[in-house]
């Protein structure tokens, strides 16, 4: 199973996100939720590196699957947006009767 914890702050704004594991739908290579979180959660670290001025740390750890994403300050308007875009495709597919078992997406308050 895939756990995702989206951070966010006491007004509801993004801090960060740390994921970790592996789906396990189907066998390393084919397997579709873990491709599907990765280019969610890897274009939005991307798009948000190469799009905005904002600055985070990333680090990650491949053989767990773990990504560790954390906004240095308060997102400006674009990176939140990007984020958001992120999160609606996490929360669409927890949502998703045939992969919502491979997922454990939470929110937590930092």
């Amino acid at each position: 199973m895939i756990k995702i914890t989206v951070y966010q702050n006491d007004k509801h704004e993004y801090a960060g996100f740390r994921t970790k594991g592996h789906a396990g739908f189907a066998p390393a290579g084919e397997d579709i939720v873990c491709a599907a979180v990765s280019v969610l959660v890897i274009n939005t670290i991307n798009a948000i590196e190469t799009l905005t001025a904002d600055e985070a740390s990333v680090a990650s750890e491949e053989e767990s699957g773990e990504i560790n994403f954390r906004f240095h300050r308060t997102p400006s308007k674009e990176a939140a947006l990007l984020f958001s875009a992120m999160v609606l495709g996490l929360k669409n597919m927890t949502e998703d009767e045939e992969y919502r078992k491979y997922i454990d997406l939470r929110f937590r308050e930092v």
